[in-house]
């Protein structure tokens, strides 16, 4: 049966366009085992790049159906795992980028890439988590593995506004942390993340510039780190004795200025985490904690709507910065 699709292709000139189609069943990847009608996806940094003018070099084949995130019911299933029926989330292994996406009423993809949607967590729900928050709970994970606890001392966000800032800091706080939330965007989003959970708002002009000393005064417990590059290195240089950054992201630039002096005098880890290619128990343990950890009216609260029309101006808003919360794609509406 046909089905609505945002597809992205490439014109004479070589520029990406996007336009909703009505696709046959048939087009869709024939590798898959399962095939899922899919409910709602989301909008993250990479769904950006897939639909900016250069497709950010993500996709590989054209014409192709973006979309990294979806969350839905099994139709059919050669895989026994699944049967017709069950609830399920997606979240990376490149779908999306080299594989075909959520951006449809319909995906098929490998039943070893699916987790069950955990009772009580609606499809919305999940894909207002999406792979934002799956990422933070890989972290609060990480940290937590590597002693950190509540009693320890404040734990820095960074990005605080975006994705996995909102999620990392709304959960961090339930699980009664103190946050300290940094974002470039502290007069805009100061109420919204103070009612998230953040104790503290931290201007992100004030790690902005790379500090002079390899150590500066032990400040944080922790962090969950979303931009890398000079907030990062100045984190390191802040973290207490023993204490752990995870990250996470790279919005402020992949090169990371530092030295050894944190790990050699303070003992402090740096913990890279990874949503893509996360084992699968790894990945059902972070949902069904997602949904104890997770206070579900917060996340309600940072919710967008948005349908497969919107996507494309979304994509753009996330690579300018411009999307605070979580974007959740309702594709059948």
């Amino acid at each position: 049966m046909a089905f609505r699709a945002l597809v992205v292709d490439k014109d004479a000139e070589g520029n990406v366009t996007h336009r909703i189609e009505t696709l046959d069943e048939s087009r869709l990847p024939a590798e898959g085992d399962v095939t899922v009608a899919v409910e709602y996806s989301t909008v993250n940094y990479k769904d950006g790049l897939c639909l900016s003018p250069s497709g950010g070099g993500l996709v590989k084949t054209y014409p192709h159906v973006p979309g990294i995130d979806f969350a839905g019911t099994v139709i059919e299933s050669d895989d026994p795992a699944w049967k017709p029926g069950d609830k399920v989330i997606l979240t990376g292994w490149r779908v999306g980028e080299i594989w075909w996406g959520g951006y449809a009423a319909k995906a098929r993809v490998k039943g070893k890439w699916l987790v069950p949607l955990p009772e009580g967590m609606t499809a919305r729900q999940a894909m207002a988590i999406g792979t934002a928050g799956f990422t933070a709970m890989l972290a609060v994970m990480a940290l937590e593995d590597h002693g950190l606890a509540p009693e320890n001392g404040p734990v820095l966000v960074t990005g605080a506004a975006g994705g996995v800032g909102s999620v990392a800091t709304a959960m961090l706080a339930h699980r009664g942390y103190e946050v300290a939330a940094l974002t470039g965007r502290p007069e805009a989003a100061g109420d919204y993340l103070r009612h998230l959970g953040a104790s503290t708002i931290v201007p992100r002009e004030e790690m902005a510039e790379p500090s002079k000393k390899p150590l500066e005064r032990e400040t944080w417990a922790g962090c969950v780190d979303a931009v890398g590059g000079t907030v990062l290195a100045r984190t390191l240089a802040q973290l207490r004795y023993g204490a752990s950054a995870a990250a996470v992201g790279l919005a402020g630039g992949a090169k990371l200025e530092t030295t050894v002096i944190p790990f050699l005098l303070r003992g402090v880890n740096l913990l890279g985490i990874d949503s893509v290619f996360a084992p699968i128990e790894k990945r059902r343990r972070a949902w069904e904690r997602l949904l104890h950890d997770l206070p579900m009216e917060k996340l309600e609260e940072m919710i967008v709507p948005a349908t497969l029309e919107d996507v494309p101006r979304l994509g753009e808003d996330i690579l300018e910065g411009r999307v605070r919360g979580r974007v959740v794609v309702d594709v059948n509406a």
